[in-house]
């Protein structure tokens, strides 16, 4: 008899943990459709703009390219497979930039914010020398910085830091701010010292602003690499859409800008996925609150 009971206990756990995966997955995949349609709105509305800004703006055809001019030239002419080679190869060379700089952009602002929210007093004397440093424009401190570090990926990760740096150290501090103070309360009667309660505590609280901080540092950080590209390493799409510019092929330029649009507009909403999965599985409460 117990055997049985039991038997029939196991089956019931099987089942009820099946539904539970089922339903996971129903909402992962509800998730991911709501995000693709999201995509597709931005895409579309992109395209919208274009059109009518060509449009109402009269720009004459040979400087102004619509759609079907860069989709011809990227896909239909003869030419296109070389076309393409050429501004995959800028693309990978951009995102490449970008992903370094975003990623040390990202980790000093995470362990800058950490350390202020620990330390007010550091906080207080040092954020308005940040933001200081952070109201000169980027391309006045880019000579000395390839003085300093040279053309290489040293000048790329140091600009795209600092792109990325200052908006998500303002957004990270405030989101660690914004833990309940009565849980941390509960944190300390508990033994937690400053850096258990920074990190039980005031780490989950602040998922949104985190990834409010990473959604803007991604295009910053693109911005950062196309920037870097242009004035110091000469490779990429930041370059490319200089010389193309210069040598006065516009299909090329549009062709570039467009790329680096829809691959901006895609990180964004792939981000916004990110968030949706980390806080439905970590901070189910703040999940609930969006």
């Amino acid at each position: 008899m117990n055997f049985k009971l039991e038997d029939a206990s196991d089956k019931s756990l099987i089942a009820l943990r099946s539904k539970v995966r089922r339903q996971a997955n129903r909402e992962t995949l509800k998730v991911v459709y709501s995000s693709a349609i999201n995509t597709s709105i931005s895409l579309g509305v992109v395209v919208l703009l274009w059109v009518f800004a060509l449009w109402a703006l009269d720009v004459t055809p040979y400087i102004g390219k619509g759609p079907l001019e860069v989709f011809n030239w990227m896909f239909i002419e003869e030419d296109a497979a070389e076309n393409q080679t050429l501004v995959w190869t800028a693309l990978g060379q951009t995102l490449y930039d970008a992903t370094i700089g975003f990623a040390f952009g990202l980790f000093f602002a995470t362990l800058v914010s950490a350390i202020f929210t620990m330390s007010k007093s550091l906080e207080q004397a040092l954020m308005p020398i940040a933001m200081l440093l952070r109201s000169v424009p980027l391309i006045a401190m880019a000579p000395i910085l390839i003085l300093i570090f040279g053309r290489e990926q040293a000048t790329v990760a140091v600009m795209g830091a600092i792109v990325v740096l200052f908006p998500a150290l303002v957004n990270i501090v405030f989101g660690l701010r914004s833990a309940s103070s009565a849980m941390v309360d509960v944190a300390t009667v508990y033994g937690a010292n400053k850096l258990a309660a920074l990190r039980y505590v005031a780490f989950p609280s602040s998922l949104p602003s985190f990834f409010a901080a990473v959604k803007i540092s991604v295009p910053g950080a693109i911005t950062g690499a196309l920037l870097v590209e242009w004035l110091a390493t000469g490779t990429g799409i930041g370059y490319g859409i200089i010389s193309a510019v210069g040598r006065a092929k516009t299909n090329e330029v549009w062709a570039y800008v467009v790329v680096i649009t829809v691959v901006s507009i895609l990180l964004y909403n792939l981000v916004e996925l990110l968030e949706g999965y980390v806080l439905k599985r970590f901070a189910p409460q703040l999940w609930k609150a969006r």
